[in-house]
């Protein structure tokens, strides 16, 4: 029997750390802990896929919250059911432990259904804000607001025009290769 732990935030700007703080409190070795910064709206994941590859009968599977399966009712159950009709227990530290019974598999589907159901009201709330926001405010727009091209971005855009690569001018400067990408496509654009 092995205890896997599996942790997964959605954008590369978000933090990992108490995800696996939690894992390893619950008992999950550090080999046996797959990680990875993507999103759950795809279900092709590589990390989980190479955790699946590996999870046979009798195996556990602990993860801190349950949407860390997936960000739907209907792919989630596409890869707890099969994990249950396994034998493999799955383990939500916020919720507790669900085993292939069928009170496990009620669980399971309810609570999926609950989380799926919040995501759709943070995204309508999140529309009627928008919304809201248009008709008070005819300038408003969505989306991220325009970068100025400022001291930082020039020298950053210099080093890179002077033949540094992305990597040399990103541990220069702290921009990601892909803000620098964007600085880059900014200013030549703009000649």
């Amino acid at each position: 029997m092995t205890i896997f732990g599996y942790a997964r935030v959605s954008t590369r700007g978000q933090d990992l750390s108490e995800q696996k703080y939690q894992l390893a409190e619950a008992g999950v070795d550090s080999k046996d802990l797959y990680a990875e910064k993507y999103t759950g709206k795809r279900i092709e994941r590589p990390a989980f896929e190479q955790l699946l590859s590996q999870v046979k009968s009798g195996d556990f599977i602990v993860v801190t919250k349950l949407d860390r399966f997936a960000r739907n009712t209907r792919e989630a159950l596409e890869v707890i059911e099969p994990l249950l009709e396994n034998q493999v227990t799955i383990r939500i530290l916020n919720l507790g432990t669900i085993e292939n019974t069928p009170m496990g598999r009620m669980i399971v589907r309810t609570l999926l259904s609950v989380a799926e159901m919040e995501r759709d009201m943070i995204i309508e709330r999140t529309q009627e804000g928008k919304e809201f926001a248009k008709r008070m405010n005819p300038e408003y727009k969505e989306g991220r607001p325009t970068a100025r091209i400022t001291p930082q971005k020039r020298h950053a855009y210099d080093l890179l025009m002077e033949g540094k690569s992305y990597k040399e001018v990103s541990q220069l400067t702290g921009f990601s290769k892909s803000t620098l990408q964007r600085i880059k496509r900014k200013i030549d654009s703009s000649k």
